[in-house]
């Protein structure tokens, strides 16, 4: 039988404790009245989930642009847990974390995963370094990057853990490769609810750097290169995306970077994430790569290094093509970020060019 998203799984639990669809509406109540700050938006949540709408509305990060609300149908979302389950066989009775904040898509997904698929779910504070208790065994959990990298020492009890919200660096996919865990990054955003694409970080013997769509998703790429995602389990509408990709088959796609980050230097095409990704282990604090007016090229590449100082080798710029090395080198002591971890690029440069 087909889960809908008006019954609640028998096996389903939240902090050890098991409630029927009328029980959880008490508990979601309880929790928006005298619940501590992520308990309230997690209370509110179940409230909108438990309702007899077939939708609900959901904020963006505003990440790229400025944050939205959008509807989403609940059917969708059941689809989504159901693949998602599907996919790393996720068992009734598992155990899972929710450590993510419950006012995006990623939070609200691990309560919908967590009803629809029978899991016993355990809900701390949404914090950059999670409070779990890593002696007990969980088989499923997603973080961002900052909370992976945070938790690297208390791992070892977690079966899977999926990561999401920001891409995952190169250092941090390094120190992955002796941990028992299995650790996936995931693409995806609110339009799709949540992800519909994984790579495997470690324990991965082709080192593919190539993410791989859930089953019944079906990719393809526009003139401009950009991901089109038809995935009728999850979107009514076929979605065009910003991001640039490589196709390596009709599942698998590499990410470039995303269209509306792309600089036109004096005619020539360059793409900021590749070559953050050249230097990534070259430079020590956190960094990115954009672009400001300039009179002769159009555009000229910049980099920002979060810091008082930009103290570093130039001669790391060796590794880059003659087109791709920054005209101009910007500091700002604090990155602004998402509650997810993305930086805000936007904003950032907002302070810095005007």
């Amino acid at each position: 039988m087909t889960p809908t998203f008006d019954k609640i799984h028998l096996k389903f639990k939240l902090n050890g404790s098991s409630f029927d669809h009328d029980e959880l509406k008490e508990v979601a109540y309880s929790l928006v009245k005298e619940g501590e700050a992520f308990e309230k938006v997690a209370g509110n949540f179940l409230l909108d989930w438990l309702d007899s709408k077939d939708y609900i509305l959901v904020s963006t990060s505003g990440t790229t642009g400025l944050p939205k609300t959008i509807k989403i149908n609940k059917k969708h979302m059941v689809n989504s847990a159901i693949m998602t389950g599907d996919f790393f066989k996720i068992q009734p009775g598992d155990t899972a974390l929710h450590c993510l904040p419950s006012r995006y898509i990623s939070g609200k997904m691990m309560l919908v995963r967590a009803m629809i698929l029978g899991l016993e779910l355990d809900m701390v504070a949404p914090t950059l370094h999670p409070a779990y208790d890593d002696e007990k065994d969980y088989d499923f959990c997603a973080m961002i990057p900052l909370q992976l990298k945070n938790s690297l020492n208390r791992l070892q009890h977690i079966k899977t853990l999926i990561i999401g919200g920001a891409s995952v660096s190169k250092a941090l996919i390094d120190s992955l490769q002796d941990l028992e865990t299995s650790v996936y990054e995931t693409f995806g955003m609110t339009e799709t609810i949540s992800h519909f694409a994984v790579k495997k970080l470690n324990h991965n013997t082709s080192m593919s750097k190539a993410f791989e769509t859930l089953p019944d998703v079906r990719i393809s790429k526009n003139e401009n290169d950009c991901l089109v995602v038809d995935a009728p389990k999850l979107s009514d509408a076929i979605i065009v995306t910003n991001d640039l990709v490589n196709m390596v088959s009709e599942h698998q796609f590499e990410i470039i970077g995303r269209y509306d980050n792309m600089i036109n230097s004096g005619g020539v095409k360059v793409y900021p994430e590749l070559i953050e990704l050249k230097l990534q282990d070259l430079i020590e604090p956190r960094f990115f790569i954009a672009s400001e007016t300039d009179n002769d090229l159009g555009q000229k590449v910049i980099l920002v290094i979060e810091g008082e100082t930009a103290d570093f080798d130039k001669e790391v710029f060796s590794q880059l093509d003659k087109h791709e090395v920054p005209k101009m080198v910007y500091t700002i002591p604090k990155f602004l970020v998402t509650e997810t971890g993305k930086l805000q690029r936007k904003k950032i440069l907002d302070t810095i060019l005007t």
